[in-house]
């Protein structure tokens, strides 16, 4: 990333902040020094002006589950595209999964992420620790060394693969409670959805000819590990829930006490198995598109709060690993350029969500799951200026050609989709305006 230097101070005039009315925003040295009516009146010499007249402020995004791939397939993408990606998308921070080769098992790789994250400087990279070694799901990995080691790891996932054995994932929640951390589970049986399965089983799996992956498959171990959180007296996370089914236990399990929280991808929430029938790979994704009915349940659990959060569960691939017959080709789509983008047309445009909402559900408690102290505290005076600034009008047909992330597996290709990242700011910094991320701007 460009080291060219920008103003210290910045006044947002005119923004309406989370929707709910019309402020002025002034940040010094990478804080929010005031906001209101009078916060543009006494302002440092040289502060840049943004009229932001018309455009709505929220909080840096942040998303708890992305797929980055460096190290081991820089192919695909590396931290610096993923990030940059992520800040057109509006995010200020990203959590990279560990399915990275060599696997993030360890307080040398989870350094290593949180290094190449802090050198592109577009987003705060935030490594996730395997729970087991080379999630191989047999052995807990250095859980407490990540999370002492300058990483400062508090999220763990063995995300694409389950932590199918009970005894071990009991373990694994007992061990991070120690440290105020969390498991991020990925809820696949793998004894009732095998290997071979790629799409929601049912009428349409069997009219396919393909191999079916049963609700239940993700619903038992949703079931099964909180009462392990109750057990334990530890916090678990439910990764890209997918299932109607699943949406109850979790509303059960809050009813309860139980300390668990939930995500929903867009991608779920929007996009159905209906799309299935062309056989197209892009739509290939683990867990699976489900029936409408389940999304529109995970739509009105996400807005009466029974899960907490969207996360993108971008995983780029390349198009050597894509194309192939449905069976044969890798799980996975693109999300931190659309994520956005996505609830503003599902959620927000519909009435279902207000901007504050999506302030709550993409910042404010992503942050608080993840135990981040430094993003998702709102836009409130002495928060770090981690913000976003949205255009709710603009409409815009994707385009998989112009994703800044080097693969293509962009199930948004050629959808028209309302509201737009208009400008993101990383600690008073920004780190990309109408397109273009830092440096190419100056151009």
């Amino acid at each position: 990333m460009t080291t060219d230097p920008q103003p210290s101070s910045l006044l947002i005039h005119g923004a309406d902040v989370l929707g709910e009315g019309v402020q002025d925003v002034l940040v010094v040295d990478g804080v929010i020094a005031a906001v209101g009516a009078d916060a543009g009146k006494d302002t440092p010499q040289g502060t840049q002006r943004t009229d932001a007249d018309g455009l709505v402020l929220l909080p840096g995004l942040v998303d708890l589950h992305t797929h980055l791939r460096e190290p081991g397939r820089e192919d695909a993408e590396t931290v610096e595209s993923g990030s940059q990606a992520a800040a057109l998308g509006g995010f200020t921070a990203v959590f990279a999964m560990a399915n990275t080769t060599p696997t993030t098992d360890n307080a040398e790789v989870a350094e290593r992420v949180l290094d190449l994250g802090r050198r592109a400087g577009y987003v705060d990279v935030h490594p996730v620790g395997a729970v087991t070694k080379g999630l191989a799901g047999e052995e807990l990995a250095e859980l407490g060394l990540m999370a002492r080691s300058r990483a400062r790891v508090r999220v763990f996932s063995d995300d694409g693969k389950c932590i199918h054995d009970a005894r071990l994932m009991r373990r694994a929640l007992e061990y991070v409670k120690t440290f105020d951390g969390v498991i991020s589970q990925h809820s696949q049986d793998p004894r009732l959805a095998d290997g071979t399965a790629c799409c929601h089983e049912g009428e349409l799996s069997g009219r396919l000819g393909l191999p079916g992956w049963p609700s239940v498959a993700e619903e038992v171990v949703v079931a099964r590990d909180v009462m392990l959180a109750r057990h334990t007296g530890s916090r678990v996370h439910v990764a890209h829930v997918s299932t109607a089914g699943s949406v109850e236990v979790i509303r059960w399990a809050k009813r309860q006490g139980i300390d668990v929280t939930a995500e929903v991808t867009p991608h779920h929430l929007m996009l159905t198995q209906d799309l299935l029938g062309d056989y197209d790979p892009v739509y290939k994704v683990n867990p699976p598109l489900r029936p409408t009915e389940d999304a529109q349940v995970l739509q009105e659990a996400l807005a009466d709060g029974t899960i907490d959060i969207v996360a993108t569960d971008h995983a780029p691939h390349v198009r050597q690993d894509k194309e192939h017959a449905f069976v044969d080709a890798a799980f996975g789509m693109l999300g931190l350029e659309t994520a956005l983008p996505v609830i503003s047309t599902l959620m927000v445009t519909s009435g279902r969500m207000s901007w504050a909402d999506v302030a709550r559900t993409m910042s404010g408690a992503p942050a608080r799951i993840a135990r981040l102290d430094t993003q998702g505290q709102g836009v409130v005076a002495g928060a770090p200026a981690n913000l976003t600034l949205v255009d709710p009008t603009r409409t815009t047909t994707v385009d998989r050609a112009l994703s800044r992330s080097l693969s293509r597996n962009n199930p948004w290709h050629g959808r028209q989709l309302t509201g737009g990242v208009h400008m993101t700011i990383l600690r008073g910094r920004v780190t990309a305006r109408e397109g273009l991320v830092w440096g190419e701007e100056q151009k």
